[in-house]
């Protein structure tokens, strides 16, 4: 065999074996020749291959057994891919070799346990068939080819982002403060179109301190950096300087994140499409690992020669397995290397048991028996080797057969954050099997245990079941209650027409009427012979409002006939047999929760907590099995918190968080790849340190020269962007300056040509101290009448009932408690929403936040200074006295900085009022475009308002939910618009998307609410309904264009529509529209959802 043949046979078994799984994965077949037969129909085009097998609606038929459990030896061991339960094939028989060649029937299969050369040959003429000749014309295979339709895309889509007018919501802010980072601050990733998934995978790795150094302090060999010998060099060295030019920025830019385009364009010129979003992921981190792996290879044979070469990729992410099996009575082994570890989790509660599943096939009692002769075969795998960065891909996708189309699994699946591999160990092969034993026998016991707790806990015979305890308490309850008739239907009037008067009371029976073992409930006494007037009303019973039932109900039926003894034995009978119940259920609980405890220590004794991995990474999807969001949870060991990575975006998080976001079932969010690493090998997350000052270093100090001069050169670029907008700033305010100078003087120069006002202007202290808007008005408005209409009655009043003239002094004092007391009252009153008496008077307000006494005592003050107070000689001069008073305070007396944030708070809440009046009306006449920013306005502002207290601002669920409710019902119509098809209305559909529904849905993630994490999903889930359904390819692209804007999870608000322009409203307006527009709302339910 030529070198050629060779070098073609490896790529060969790669390739093959790549496109089987992906083939297996997306439709859910495990039978290989069916899988085979497909990909030489299609000629290796897994979307014909897919296609080939759901129209023949494949079932999965029994595999040949002796197909089943062949084990292979290939040159190149470490690229044999590991399978799991649900995926069992993958583990013994391998696509691109014999084993996996169709066959006619069980003589065609080709056996590897043996020794014929001739079936190896067969194998790889078969396989060498469909991919020598493209690998020799571009030295790149099908399965390099099938990643890049994604990343196509993701460049097209982030040069088309270019050529939009409207605003996207991952555009950069025009200010490059906005783009600074923060000091020691994680560097994110830009997001260059649909890249979310290159982001997530390269933090993980840059994460890993010792592969961030490997990265950063490569350099390529002498040989190859003139010219590289072949398309491999060509490609992999390129990539390799650019995947070091990212990592230095994001070691030590100065921006908040960076652009990675130039990598992702040379992953682009080397993967040639795929449409599969899931497949591109797994493949791209398997795919990014070999391209290292070969990068290395070549500088570690140039540094190493005529010495077997180590390569640190291989090193640190790939590990070693024995496969331990039998086969019709006959034992094998047979050694592996593995990288990324797949496991299955569809019918699994948390990753140890994903694990069980996958180191165990068949029916193993075979292996621990000496009996040669045995029928049972099986397979078990046992870690020899484990590398420093264990990773798991869970597999969370499979083919609905019934839909044709993959499906994601949203199942729960718990990992732990510090994972002991002991038990898998191939040294701890025989205390494992032990405990596997105890604790199969365990289960065993633990499921007769379960079945007869639930023969105590559902008791009974039909569809409607109940704890047995609880079925004797009833049962002694009835017994043991009084009669109270001796028939249920005696004291109602049957022969009352249906539908009767409600008005009018249920007549009573008269005693006579009544046996003598009947006796009216006490409280209800004999009615009245005649009946009732129809003004009588019945008393309603409100089961949600009243804590028990009204008196003329009876508490529970009850025996008509029982005598004193036969009560007497039956409450004996049955106290005795629901004592003997609940004991025999006590214990039972008992017993189970021991054996689970049995179970859950199992393996904690030290000898088997001997290799602990701490979680470094999850890597998260949400979305379904065609589109989707990635991000990344990463730890941070040295300020001991979680971090997570999304896209440009880099905040703290919490354990708490990444459970709710990693384990699934929760929402459509879920991980699809672990990352532990080994706790007992530091190096991988330590910092590096001076070898002269025993600093550590950190920033630029950690780059290489070229590095350096590299991240040195960015960040000017990003120093000059930043004084070019702080100059252009400051160009714009000096002419705004200037601007507004020139008004002042126009201004003045008007005013000097206007006559003298006739009023006595106010002192010079008066000036800065003016009343706010809303209590006086330089005109007579409407709201200084309405003002001033209730300080000259509280002065009447005040007149009124003093026994004897008083000095202005006097009254106005007098005038002043008056005043406080009515609005007192308003403040203590408990009124409903549509009457809130906030609106009408500042001080209502301030009684309610608690405003210091100060505060309201100038307020009311300056009320009574009010200059439009004039009707009369007493009001003139309680007017006057009011502002000497104001004079004679001090400034020490009153903060006039805290008064007038008081005032402000108000100007606030009243605008907060407008903004929500409006989105409600506009709401309810179904101008759901015009109601929305009026909504989230509203909601912003009053949640601003409620920081400061409770009483601040409104109801912000009930604001909540209207600004939920409008964004679902755009949401709803924008896909109505999407449905019909019409260019012009899909056009529209999608721009109130985009420019109106995804810039919000930020808003809804921040607070995380339940019902706003479940609206955005439900928003979510309508768009990615449309996956896999049939429509025109002009919809299809739009569709692929949207969704990953409507999926992103980022909840940093990156673009914004201005609040709209608030008309003015005079004080009863305002009261008198929110009133109207409340009242109409508490006529329909609060929460329509």
């Amino acid at each position: 065999m030529t070198v050629e043949q060779n070098v073609l046979q490896q790529h060969s078994q790669k390739h093959q074996q790549t496109l089987l799984n992906q083939l297996r994965e997306v439709t859910g077949t495990t039978d290989v020749q069916l899988l085979q037969q497909a990909l030489q129909v299609s000629n290796g085009d897994l979307a014909e291959a897919v296609a080939f097998l759901t129209e023949k609606n494949a079932k999965v038929p029994q595999q040949d057994e002796a197909t089943y459990y062949q084990t292979t030896q290939v040159g190149n061991d470490r690229y044999i891919s590991v399978g799991s339960q649900a995926d069992t094939s993958e583990y013994f028989t391998h696509p691109a070799l014999p084993g996996a060649v169709p066959s006619q029937g069980d003589t065609n299969v080709i056996d590897l346990t043996g020794d014929d050369k001739d079936d190896l040959q067969r194998a790889i003429a078969l396989s060498l068939e469909e991919s020598s000749r493209a690998f020799r014309e571009t030295g790149i295979t099908d399965e390099e080819q099938a990643i890049s339709r994604v990343l196509e895309a993701s460049i097209a889509e982030n040069k088309a982002s270019l050529k939009r007018t409207h605003t996207e919501v991952w555009s950069d802010s025009p200010n490059p403060h906005d783009r600074k980072r923060m000091e020691n601050c994680p560097v994110g990733l830009k997001n260059v179109g649909n890249t979310c998934w290159f982001s997530a995978v390269i933090q993980s790795l840059f994460n890993l301190l010792e592969f961030q150094r490997l990265v950063l302090h490569y350099s390529p060999p002498a040989r190859v950096q003139d010219l590289p010998r072949n398309q491999k060099e060509h490609r992999n060295l390129p990539f390799m300087q650019e995947l070091r030019n990212l990592f230095s920025l994001m070691v030590g830019s100065k921006r908040k994140y960076v652009d990675p385009s130039r990598a992702v364009e040379i992953l682009k010129d080397a993967f040639k499409s795929s449409e599969s979003q899931q497949q591109d992921v797994s493949e791209f981190t398997h795919k990014l690992l070999d391209w290292l792996e070969d990068a290395f290879q070549m500088k570690a044979e140039e540094d190493r020669e005529g010495e077997k070469p180590k390569n640190p990729m291989v090193e640190l992410f790939y590990g070693r397995f024995q496969a331990v099996g039998v086969l019709e009575g006959k034992k094998f082994e047979n050694t592996e290397m593995f990288g990324q570890y797949p496991l299955q989790v569809n019918g699994f509660k948390d990753l140890h048991e994903c694990l069980e599943a996958a180191m165990i096939e068949g029916e193993i009692e075979s292996l621990h028996s000496s009996a040669e002769n045995s029928a049972k075969s099986g397979q078990e795998h046992w870690f020899t080797e484990l590398p420093p960065v264990l990773t798991f891909e869970l597999s969370r996708f499979e083919f609905n057969q019934a839909l044709g189309r993959p499906e994601k699994i949203h199942n729960k699946l718990e990992f732990p954050s510090m994972l002991y591999m002991d038990r898998y160990m191939d040294r701890n092969r025989e205390i494992t099997r032990i405990k596997r034993e105890e604790i199969r026998r365990l289960k065993e016991q633990l499921t007769l245990l379960q079945q007869r707790l639930e023969r105590y806990l559902s008791y009974g015979s039909g569809p409607k079941r109940f704890p047995l305890a609880d079925v004797l308490q009833y049962a002694m309850e009835f017994a043991s209650s009084k009669p109270v008739c001796t028939s249920p239907l005696e004291d109602i009037d049957t022969s009352a027409p249906p539908g009767g008067t409600t008005g009018q009371l249920l007549p009573a029976l008269s005693t006579a009427e009544q046996g003598p073992s009947c006796t009216l409930p006490e409280g209800l006494s004999p009615a009245p012979t005649q009946a009732p007037s129809t003004q009588q009303r019945v008393p309603i019973h409100k089961p949600f409002t009243q804590s028990r039932l009204p008196p003329d109900l009876p508490m529970h039926p009850a025996p008509r006939h029982i005598t004193e003894e036969e009560l007497r034995v039956l409450e004996g009978c049955l106290h005795r047999w629901r004592s003997e119940v609940e004991n025999d259920t006590h214990d039972l609980q008992g017993s189970i929760s021991r054996i689970h405890r049995t179970i859950e220590l199992m393996y904690s004794d030290k000898s088997m907590m001997q290799v602990p991995f701490r979680l470094h990474a999850v890597l998260v999807h949400e979305g379904q099995a065609n589109a989707g969001h990635y991000w990344a949870y990463i730890y941070d060991p040295h300020q001991q918190r979680w971090m997570k990575y999304n896209d440009i975006s880099v905040t703290k998080s919490s354990w708490e968080e990444l459970v709710r976001d990693s384990f699934g079932g929760y929402r459509n969010a879920s991980a699809y790849c672990l990352m532990y690493i080994n706790d007992k090998k530091p190096f991988l997350i330590e910092e590096e340190f001076d070898k002269e000052t025993g600093q550590m270093l950190s920033g630029l100090d950690k780059l290489p020269s070229d590095l350096k001069a590299y991240v040195k050169e960015d960040n000017g670029l990003f120093d000059k962007e930043i004084d070019e907008w702080d100059t252009l700033q400051a160009r714009k305010a000096q002419q705004e300056k200037l601007a507004l100078a020139a008004a002042t003087a126009a201004a003045e120069t008007t005013t000097s040509h206007q006559p003298m006002s006739t009023e006595p202007s106010p002192p010079d202290s008066w000036g800065p101290q003016q009343d706010p808007e809303y209590m006086e008005q330089p005109s007579p408005t409407d709201d200084s009448k309405h003002l001033q209409e209730d300080t000259e009655r509280a002065i009447s009043k005040a007149a009124a009932e003093q026994q004897e003239e008083r000095s202005p002094e006097g009254l106005l004092t007098a005038a002043i408690k008056v005043e406080y007391t009515r609005l007192l009252r308003f403040a203590q009153e408990d009124t409903a929403p549509e009457n809130d008496y906030r609106l009408q008077h500042v001080i209502v307000y301030f009684i309610h936040n608690q405003a210091p006494k100060k505060i309201l005592e100038r307020t009311l003050l300056m009320q009574f200074a009010d200059r439009n107070l004039s009707f009369d000689e007493r009001c003139k001069s309680i007017m006057q006295v009011a502002r000497g008073k104001l004079d004679l305070v001090k400034p020490e007396e009153v903060n006039m900085e805290e008064y007038e944030m008081w005032h402000q708070d108000y100007r606030n809440f009243r605008e907060t009022t407008i903004f929500l009046m409006i989105g409600l009306e506009l709401f309810q006449k179904k101008c759901f475009v015009e109601a929305l920013m009026y909504l989230i306005y509203s909601y912003q502002y009053n949640r601003e308002l409620l920081v400061k207290g409770l009483y601040r601002g409104h109801n912000d669920e009930l604001i909540g939910h209207y600004r939920r409710e409008c964004l679902l019902k755009l949401n709803e119509n924008a896909a109505g618009m999407f449905e019909s098809g019409e260019e012009s209305e899909v056009c529209n559909g999608l721009s109130i998307m985009n420019e109106l529904v995804v810039p919000c849905i930020p808003l809804l993630l921040v607070h995380d609410t339940e019902k706003d994490l479940l609206a955005v999903e439900d928003m979510r889930n309508r768009w990615c309904s449309y996956l896999g359904q049939e429509m025109e390819p002009n919809l299809q692209e739009k569709l692929t264009d949207f969704l990953p804007k409507l999926l992103d999870c980022s909840t940093e608000i990156k673009s914004f529509h201005d609040p709209p322009k608030l008309p003015t409203y005079s004080t009863l307006e305002l009261v008198e529209r929110y009133g109207r527009v409340m009242a109409s709302l508490s006529r329909v339910p609060a929460d329509g959802r």
